[in-house]
């Protein structure tokens, strides 16, 4: 039976739908059977950013309002055979599907996966009620800026309503640079202030931006280091934290931060 985890933030912006899409794909490099569900109606991404949207027949709301089965819908990414997308849609009035909907749809295909990934919208509106409704894990994602804190922080007081059996940090955007220099909020804070166990730490990477732009997953990236690392605290419920300031450590990394703060 699939573990379904909802991966929210409560604001917009943070790297979300990034960090589902990678996650998935991560894990199933690991050899698991995942399946991503882009819950955010209306404002829906999950397939660009996977580079699947020219594959997509059908949809979630086809599935809702009974066009097609949900196997009909699920789109298999082809380099990872064991990834599939259950894609949203566009132009549909989120109005018309409730949690019990998407809950309906896990149903049906949780014995077929290990995973099943919930991308949920940002806020905390009825789409991310809608989101929430079937999980039982959640991911907050948050990024090192007091904004972001504090509309997890909401998040958070919310998830407690639900029937959410663990709820996991991961930190996004994290620079090393700033980190070490003190400008920036350190992990430890970030922790504390949300008060749930940190499962990942994925750092700043100019790489995320263009191939999330081109469809395309990471690779051979310190991102891609940091979603591995990721994948395997998720499955396998280990600690093992991606370090953002390693490469500016030491007089060569003391020349990297100089440079670039002037980029």
């Amino acid at each position: 039976m699939a573990r379904k985890i909802v991966v929210t933030s409560g604001k917009g912006g943070v790297g979300k739908t990034t960090v589902c899409a990678n996650l998935g794909v991560y894990l199933s490099r690991l050899g698991f059977r995942v399946c991503m569900m882009d819950v955010d109606i209306g404002l829906n991404n999950l397939d660009v950013v996977m580079g699947l949207e020219k594959q997509v027949i059908f949809d979630i709301t086809d599935v809702v309002s009974g066009k097609c089965r949900v196997r009909q819908a699920l789109v298999q990414d082809f380099s990872y055979p064991s990834l599939y997308l259950l894609p949203s849609s566009h132009s549909y009035s989120s109005s018309k599907i409730i949690g019990e909907h998407i809950k309906n749809i896990t149903d049906i295909i949780e014995h077929s996966f290990d995973y099943i990934l919930l991308d949920c919208p940002a806020g905390v509106e009825a789409g991310f009620h809608r989101a929430v409704y079937p999980a039982d894990e959640a991911i907050v994602v948050v990024t090192p800026h007091l904004s972001s804190l504090r509309d997890a922080d909401k998040v958070l007081s919310i998830l407690s309503s639900y029937h959410i059996e663990n709820k996991y940090l991961v930190i996004n955007r994290m620079r090393g640079d700033l980190l070490l220099s003190g400008e920036m909020l350190n992990i430890e804070s970030i922790v504390k202030a949300m008060n749930i166990p940190l499962i990942g730490v994925i750092p700043e990477d100019d790489d995320v931006g263009k191939m999330s732009s081109d469809g395309r997953i990471l690779t051979d990236t310190e991102s891609a280091r940091a979603f591995t690392l990721l994948s395997e605290n998720i499955h396998n419920g280990s600690k093992k934290i991606f370090d953002c300031t390693y490469k500016y450590r030491g007089i060569l990394g003391y020349f990297k931060r100089s440079i670039k703060r002037r980029v």
